[in-house]
C-alpha cells in the first residue's frame, strides 16, 4: 500500500502503524494529521477513495466524518459565548422563544451542549427527507416533550444535536450553521471542512464503507442491537426515526452532502479536523486567527456530564459539547469500544471510528478520517493504534485503563 505526505522523523511510529492499519487491520482509504505546538508532524494519506472504481486516496480526498461533525457545532456556540453573545447558562427561550414548550422552559444552553436536554429522538414518525429541512427538524424538537427531565441525566444526542446547538446558533447570528462555521472558522483558517458540500467538490468525496454485521467477528455495540430488536426504544427511535437518513447508503446521497446537519453531516479530511482543533490546542488562536479566548478553553474541555449514557448504554464523559476521555475496556467485548486520550484533551469522535480532538497541555490537536467503518460509534483498534503511537513519542504512559497522562 503506497502511503503518501510527510511525517516528521521523531514521529515514525505514527507512519508506522498508519501502515499497519493498511496492512494488518482492514484499512481501506485514510488519512491522519497531527500538530504540534502549532506545526504539522504528521500529514498522511493512501489507499483507496471509492473500491468500486479503484480511485486513490488523495491529498485532496474527503469523507463523511459523521458525529466529529459535533465538535464544528459545539465551536461555533463556544465562539458565541467566548465573544459574549451567546450565555450559556441563559434559557434556550431566551434565543430561541417557541422551544419554551412541553416541559422545555428551563432548558439553558448548556443542556443542549452537554447531552442532557432529553431530546435524543422524536416519538412522532419524521417525513422522508426530514433532516435536509432544518424549518422541518427545529419546529419538530421545539414542539416536542423531552424523553427525560432535563438536566437530570445525560444521554447522547446522536442525531439530533446539531439541530438544537444550531438553531441557537442560527437564532443569534442571523446566519446558518454551516454559513457561520464557513465564515468564522474553516474560511479564515483555510481548512476542507463544510457543513453542506458545495456540489463541485462531491468528487472528492470518498463514499463510506459501512460495517457488516454478518462478517465473521464483526460485534455490534448494545445500542444498535437494542434499536434493531426495539424500535420504540430511545436507541429504535434515534436510530429509526430519521426521515430514512440512517437507511443503506442514504447519507452519501447529494442530497445528505448538501445538508447542514451539525451533528453529523460533516464532511472533512484529517487535515481539517485537527486544523479546527489547532488553535483549541493553542489557548485560542493560530496564525492571526482568534476562535475564542484563553479562558474559553477551560469551559470547553472540563467535564460536564458523566456516568452511564441513557442512549448509548455505556459510560460516556460529555463536557460542553465535546467528548472526554472514557475507558469502556472491562465492558462486554461489543461495548468496548472508548477513547484514550489525555484528561486535558477534548474533541469528538465519529460513526465508525473517525476522530478530532485537541490537547492543550501537549499543544497537540489530531485528526483521522477512513471510508471503512468500524462496528462502534467511538475509536476502534485503527484509530487508537494512532493516538497511542503520537503519546508514545511525546513521552507519555498509559493507566491500567490504557489512558494517556503525562
Amino acid at each position: 500500500m503506497s502511503i503518501q505526505g510527510t511525517c516528521a522523523p521523531q514521529f515514525s511510529e505514527v507512519r508506522a502503524e498508519f501502515e499497519r492499519n493498511f496492512a494488518e487491520r482492514g484499512e481501506v482509504g485514510a488519512s491522519v494529521h497531527v500538530t504540534i505546538d502549532g506545526e504539522p508532524v504528521v500529514d498522511l494519506w493512501g489507499g483507496v477513495a471509492d473500491p468500486a472504481t479503484q480511485r486513490p486516496w488523495t491529498e485532496d480526498t474527503v469523507v463523511h466524518v459523521w458525529s466529529c461533525t459535533k465538535g464544528a457545532t459545539a465551536l461555533s456556540a463556544h465562539i458565541l459565548a467566548s465573544r459574549g453573545l451567546l450565555d450559556l447558562n441563559q434559557p434556550v427561550s431566551y434565543y430561541w422563544p417557541e422551544f419554551a414548550r412541553n416541559g422545555k422552559e428551563n432548558v439553558l444552553v448548556r443542556h443542549l451542549l452537554n447531552h442532557s436536554v432529553g431530546l435524543p429522538a422524536l416519538r412522532d414518525w419524521l417525513p422522508a427527507g426530514a433532516f435536509y429541512d432544518w424549518d422541518v427538524m427545529t419546529s419538530a424538537l421545539a414542539a416536542a416533550a423531552p424523553l427525560w427531565e432535563p438536566g437530570t441525566r445525560h444521554g447522547y444526542h446522536g442525531l439530533t444535536f446539531g439541530f438544537l446547538v444550531g438553531e441557537v446558533v442560527r437564532r443569534v447570528t442571523g446566519v446558518s450553521l454551516g454559513q457561520f462555521f464557513e465564515k468564522e472558522v474553516s474560511g479564515p483558517l483555510g481548512l476542507d471542512f463544510w457543513l453542506g458540500l458545495p456540489e463541485d467538490l462531491e468528487p472528492n468525496v470518498a463514499p463510506t464503507i459501512p460495517v457488516d454485521p454478518t462478517q465473521p467477528g464483526i460485534l455490534l455495540p448494545s445500542l444498535f442491537i437494542t434499536a434493531l430488536t426495539q424500535p420504540e426504544s430511545v436507541p429504535g427511535l434515534m436510530l429509526l426515526n430519521n426521515g430514512g437518513y440512517m437507511a443503506p447508503g442514504e447519507s452519501d446521497s447529494r442530497a445528505a452532502h448538501a445538508a447542514e446537519m451539525g451533528a453529523i453531516g460533516g464532511i472533512s479530511n484529517a487535515r481539517g479536523l485537527a486544523g479546527m482543533y489547532r488553535p483549541l490546542a493553542l489557548g485560542g488562536s493560530y496564525n492571526g486567527v482568534r476562535l475564542v479566548s484563553e479562558e474559553q478553553i477551560p469551559q470547553m474541555s472540563a467535564v460536564s456530564v458523566s456516568g452511564l449514557d441513557a442512549v448509548v448504554m455505556v459510560p460516556s464523559r460529555f463536557g460542553l459539547g465535546f467528548q472526554k476521555a472514557t475507558d469502556n475496556s472491562y465492558l462486554a467485548p461489543n461495548d468496548r469500544e472508548g477513547w484514550l486520550v489525555p484528561e486535558e484533551a477534548f474533541g469528538h469522535t465519529g460513526m465508525g471510528g473517525s476522530y478530532g480532538f485537541a490537547d492543550p497541555k501537549a499543544r497537540l490537536s489530531f485528526g483521522y478520517t477512513m471510508n471503512r467503518q468500524g462496528p462502534g460509534l467511538s475509536v476502534n483498534e485503527r484509530g487508537q493504534s494512532l493516538i497511542d503511537a503520537v503519546y508514545r513519542t511525546l513521552g507519555y504512559k498509559q493507566t491500567g485503563g490504557g489512558t494517556w497522562f503525562a
